[in-house]
């Protein structure tokens, strides 16, 4: 897990290096201090019959003062750079999640789900820079405290420096306790954290529906059941690492006791062969070590907290794309036919059933092809084998003569454009999210991809053009109106094969016609594959496939389907009854 991690440390190397290295110098002069101390102590000290010197008075006090500004100037570099490297560790690690997680295919997506993807690059990225915050710092500064002080009590205090090594084996074992305790919490947390964010992000995706059914309580309660859910499991963890603070509050008092009381002792007993300054100095070592054993503690808990939400980094930065593209991969698609041969389909190995099963299906460049079928009968899938969202279980899908699995990705992605069935809009102007499909669009070319997919003339009726600002998602667009900017913004990549998932649904028939009489005379080469509810955008195709249950039930003409395919037949009938309802529907969108 930590080589994992290491790696995004990169150009913060040297800071993460130079913190500790301050830390040490800060150390060392802070346990030098007060042996300085107790010899200045020792010079003002008159009970022993001492005559007091004031050229040594002067020398230890100026040697105090610049130790003190040395040791403050090393801490404060120590924060600096451990500031800058840990800030830097944080921003390296979203970014390495955020690109990793570009290039994982939905199958991975799916793994993870949406809301723990975010989760793990906000929640547990700051808790892992906290951590490795305190770990080049305090972690470090801690165990040099305890060791340089534990070896200037020997220096100074003989066998008194035995009471600080007997604390340590006990203190240990309780703080390895506290954290076997307190690790499987942290791990359950985590979970729970997921789930508190789906229920955010799910609530204000689907904003306007709870409004609309006035489920605001309901919501409201849903929300509060999964943070409670989150509190008490943190409550329990937390719990368990307060007695972290009681604990090292026992053994610093009971040490503190032990040192005045025994160093009094041996004051009494040598006759002034042990001085006040050695015991005073020796109770201020005590101090620092078990001070030192606190702040341990504290990095203790932060790392018991992080530890879990590393776990979760490294899963993702460790997950390997289930869709790569292969070595010497080809980058060229030749043109847009496409074939099936005995594909089978299953979302994951452990799945009992097939998405789909047994599909022939043989497609040359530049056809026109409708796919029809109920809900869940796999449409969406089958045209996600094409760009290799997913891979075939059984079977080869190929592209221009090639199997898919023979491309580049980029390549065979940028020559198979899809128009999803939840088409996104992105922060920006309308030129911003046309220009995904080509960035080197000139003006005249969106335009003229935007005339195609009839959605020049809402552009126009803009008072900025195509300058219009489209806020997140393209909530300031309707339906229709977002569904053809995503048709444009397809036909900008000029691909080999443009797929059509539903994406004309809430477009009125009129429009619909209009962008498919588009497509036959200005792409006729581009093969084209339409997915849709209604019969009427697909009747004028070359070919109908009739899906069902993932499996091909027929393919035809329209006439040839009317009347022979008891499913298409179905459909046709049940839409056409209601054709003079729907011819009175005017070109608006429907939304």
């Amino acid at each position: 897990m930590i080589k994992v991690l290491i790696k995004s440390v990169r150009e913060y190397k040297l800071a993460s290096i130079l913190s500790p290295v301050f830390v040490a110098l800060e150390v060392v002069l802070e346990c030098l201090i007060p042996f300085v101390i107790s010899k200045l102590v020792n010079a003002i000290d008159v009970t022993a019959g001492n005559v007091i010197k004031m050229s040594e008075i002067w020398m230890y006090g100026g040697i105090l003062v610049a130790m003190a500004f040395v040791s403050l100037g090393c801490g404060a570099l120590a924060g600096a750079f451990c500031a800058k490297a840990s800030a830097g560790f944080a921003k390296n690690l979203r970014k390495d999640l955020y690109y990793k997680v570009q290039d994982f295919s939905f199958e991975n997506i799916d793994k993870f789900s949406t809301p723990s993807l975010v989760t793990r690059m906000t929640t547990d990225v700051t808790n892992v820079q906290f951590a490795y915050m305190m770990i080049i710092r305090t972690a470090v500064r801690s165990p040099l405290m305890m060791i340089f002080s534990l070896v200037m009590t020997f220096v100074m205090g003989g066998s008194l420096g035995w009471i600080f090594v007997a604390v340590i084996p006990p203190l240990a074992f309780l703080l390895f306790f506290i954290m076997k305790k307190a690790m499987p919490l942290f791990h359950r947390v985590f979970k729970k954290y997921d789930n508190l964010n789906e229920s955010i992000q799910e609530n204000i995706r689907g904003m306007r529906v709870v409004k609309s059914y006035v489920r605001e309580d309901y919501e409201k309660q849903k929300f509060d059941n999964a943070a409670t859910d989150v509190q008490m499991d943190f409550t329990k963890a937390e719990r368990i690492l307060a007695w972290n603070h009681p604990i090292m509050q026992f053994f610093f008092y009971g040490v503190l006791s032990a040192v005045l009381f025994l160093g009094s002792y041996f004051i009494l007993k040598s006759n002034g062969a042990t001085s006040v300054g050695e015991v005073s100095q020796l109770v201020v070592y005590g101090m620092q070590i078990l001070m030192s054993l606190m702040m341990f503690s504290m990095v203790f808990a932060m790392i018991v907290m992080s530890i879990e939400s590393a776990r979760r980094i490294c899963e993702i930065l460790g997950e390997e794309s289930t869709i790569t593209s292969p070595e010497n991969a080809v980058t060229e698609v030749e043109n847009g036919d496409i074939d099936f041969s005995d594909v089978s389909f299953k979302y994951s190995a452990a799945a009992e059933r097939y998405a789909l099963a047994d599909v022939d299906l043989h497609i040359k460049s530049g056809e026109t092809i409708g796919i029809i079928g109920g809900t869940g009968s796999s449409k969406t899938t089958l045209v996600n084998l094409i760009s290799r969202l997913y891979d075939a279980t059984e079977g080869a899908v190929s592209v221009g003569g090639r199997n898919v699995k023979e491309y580049d990705l980029t390549a065979l992605r940028n020559s198979v454009a899809v128009v999803l069935q939840k088409n996104e809009l992105f922060s920006g102007t309308i030129k911003e999210n046309l220009r995904w499909g080509d960035p080197n669009a000139t003006d005249e070319e969106l335009i003229e991809a935007c005339k195609l997919a009839q959605a020049d003339e809402f552009i126009q009726g803009f008072p900025n053009g195509y300058d219009t600002f489209i806020e997140q998602g393209g909530a300031n667009v309707s339906g229709g109106q977002k569904q053809r900017l995503c048709i444009a913004r397809a036909l900008l990549k000029k691909p080999k094969v443009l797929i059509l998932d539903d994406s004309t649904s809430a477009v009125d028939t009129h429009t619909d016609a209009l962008i498919r009489k588009a497509f036959r005379e200005y792409i006729p080469q581009t093969t084209k594959i339409i997915i849709a509810q209604r019969t009427s955008s697909v009747e004028d195709a070359d070919r109908i496939v009739i899906m069902d249950g993932g499996k091909i039930n027929a393919i035809g003409t329209h006439k040839e389907l009317l009347g022979t395919n008891p499913i298409y037949t179905e459909v046709y009938t049940t839409q056409n009854k209601k054709s003079n309802d729907d011819a009175m529907v005017g070109g608006g969108d429907n939304e």
